[in-house]
């Protein structure tokens, strides 16, 4: 883990997507049922959602406050694409496997996609638990110290607003 963060990019990348998720579960907790979506990048992370400005800005610096208090539990999202990423990845990969394995070559027969997509199911419910801990491990990084938020802008859309939180390390 130690040779990823010598990349700056990512490492930057690793600790803004730990606020974009930390700044996530807390407006969740605080507005139940609003729609989410972020995505982060070097240089900060962008949020789609239907909040204004100012209630992003609270929650982002809550999320940096919790975050340097140790709580590093809020980096890791339930709803990170990482998660839906290593299940689909493992269970595409078993039934793919699977069908190369009936099929040795030829085409294959029907059964063959049956059996590879009922395979396919318990293999992604089974490696669920994988996506958290690759947050934890490889995609996350709750120790954000030296992290600061420089400037958040928002853009209201037609339904919603896109706010484009800025952070320098």
């Amino acid at each position: 883990m130690k040779a990823l963060n010598q990349i700056p990019l990512i490492h930057s990348t690793r600790k803004n997507h730990a606020l974009e998720h930390a700044t996530m579960k807390i407006l969740a907790q605080r507005y139940q049922g609003i729609k989410m979506m972020g995505h982060s990048n070097p240089g900060g992370f962008m949020l789609f959602a239907d909040l204004p400005t100012e209630i992003v800005t609270d929650a982002v610096l809550e999320a940096r406050r919790r975050l340097l208090d140790g709580e590093a539990e809020l980096a890791v999202h339930p709803g990170c694409g990482t998660n839906v990423a290593a299940s689909s990845f493992l269970s595409g990969s078993a039934a793919f496997g699977l069908l190369m394995l009936l099929s040795r070559g030829k085409t294959p027969k029907w059964w063959h996609y049956l059996l590879s997509s009922i395979v396919a199911v318990p293999v992604y419910i089974l490696s669920r638990p994988i996506g958290p801990r690759l947050q934890e491990k490889y995609t996350t990084e709750a120790d954000i110290s030296g992290l600061d938020v420089n400037l958040i802008r928002s853009q209201k859309t037609r339904n919603s607003y896109i706010h484009q939180i800025s952070t320098h390390s």
